[in-house]
């Protein structure tokens, strides 16, 4: 029985793994097409780090650099069709429509970290939405504000893996 009981965790560990999987990756290990893409959207970025992200049998890139003073976050699909990126924004350059939201979710929260997330579909850039980190009650929560200042819906667990 302990041995059945083994071989169902190994078994459900392996799939875990294979759902989601993360490994860096040197930069001058990073595929061609990929490193083209962040440097023609990015075109004076310095290329920071990557990572490959693998997820059931899509692979994709996250690429950080560095463009001036501005961390961002780059998503490159492996044929190195760009999926879109997250800008650190320091807090005071947040729009005022977004400082409101977060401020009025959690008037006792102080905002730590803020970025906007961008996805590119058919090579069109949107601002989707801007994520927010606040320290509320001594916890760390993450809010996401649409453009308009509404908070975005919470995503069900199902969903969010698309």
């Amino acid at each position: 029985m302990r041995a059945v009981l083994l071989a169902v965790v190994a078994v459900v560990a392996g799939f875990v793994a294979v759902q989601a999987a993360d490994e860096k990756v040197p930069l001058d290990k990073l595929p061609k097409a990929i490193t083209d893409t962040v440097k023609k959207r990015f075109p004076k970025a310095e290329l920071v780090s990557a990572e490959k992200e693998t997820e059931g049998t899509k692979v994709t890139f996250e690429v950080a650099i560095k463009d001036g003073e501005t961390k961002i976050d780059v998503d490159v699909a492996e044929d190195g069709t760009l999926l879109g990126f997250e800008t650190n924004i320091e807090i005071k350059n947040l729009p005022k429509v977004i400082s409101d939201a977060v401020a009025t979710k959690y008037p006792q929260g102080k905002m730590k970290s803020a970025e906007s997330v961008t996805k590119v579909k058919d090579g069109k850039e949107t601002l989707e939405y801007y994520e927010v980190m606040v320290t509320n009650d001594g916890k760390d929560v993450e809010v996401e504000v649409l453009p308009d200042g509404k908070l975005k819906p919470a995503e069900k667990k199902d969903e969010k893996k698309n």
